[in-house]
C-alpha cells in the first residue's frame, strides 16, 4: 500500500516461486483461477527470468491505476501504443516523473510476476517496459502483452490437454445395474 510520501515498502517475496505462490494464494478460490494460475505460472516465470529484478517500481494514481504512457512511432505518427514503465529502483521511478504529470502519482513496488499477470488483464496496455540500471540509459526491455498472452495461452492449452488425457486414461467404472 502506498505511503503518504508517495512510495511503498517492497512487498515482493524473495523468489519467483514464492511470488507465484502468492499469486495463487491471493486468487479467487473459485476452483478454476488457482488452477489456471498454476498452469500459466511457468510462462510468467520464463518471462520474469529474462528481466533483471524480482520487483519493479510502477507509477500509479492514489486509487491504484497504473500510469499509462502513449508512445508514437517517429516514422508513422498514426502508430501508437500504450505502455507501463517498471523501474528497478524507487529513485529511477521518481526521476521519471516530469511535469505536467499529475501530482497524485505514487511509486509502488510490485513483484515482477504480479506485473506480468496484471498485464494480461489490462486490455488498454500494449506493453510493459522494464528499466534496469545495468542497461544503457533510456534502453528498457519491452514485454509485449500479446506475447505474454500467447505464451500463457499455450501453457493453459497444454494443461487442459494433459488433464483430458489423464481423465481418458482412467479406467471406467461400471455402475452396477441395481444402482443405475
Amino acid at each position: 500500500m502506498p505511503d503518504p510520501a508517495g512510495s511503498s515498502a517492497p512487498p515482493s517475496p524473495s523468489s519467483l516461486p514464492a511470488q507465484m505462490q502468492m499469486l495463487v494464494d491471493r486468487a479467487p478460490q473459485d476452483g478454476r483461477t488457482p488452477i489456471a494460475l498454476k498452469a500459466i505460472g511457468p510462462a510468467l516465470v520464463a518471462i520474469a527470468q529474462q528481466l533483471g529484478h524480482l520487483e519493479y517500481y510502477v507509477l500509479q494514481s492514489r486509487d491504484g491505476n497504473w500510469l499509462l504512457t502513449t508512445l508514437q512511432n517517429n516514422d508513422d505518427p498514426e502508430l501508437e501504443k500504450s505502455v507501463v514503465y517498471g523501474f528497478d529502483s524507487i529513485d529511477a521511478a521518481r526521476a521519471s516523473i516530469k511535469p505536467p504529470t499529475k501530482p497524485d502519482l505514487v511509486v509502488v513496488a510490485l513483484p515482477v510476476l504480479q506485473i506480468l499477470f496484471q498485464l494480461l488483464a489490462l486490455e488498454k496496455v500494449d506493453s510493459a517496459i522494464f528499466f534496469d540500471a545495468d542497461r544503457q540509459a533510456g534502453q528498457g526491455t519491452e514485454v509485449r502483452r500479446a506475447d505474454v498472452q500467447s505464451l500463457a495461452n499455450a501453457h493453459l492449452q497444454k494443461a487442459i490437454a494433459e488433464t483430458q488425457a489423464a481423465r481418458a486414461a482412467r479406467p471406467k467404472r461400471d455402475i452396477p445395474p441395481n444402482l443405475a
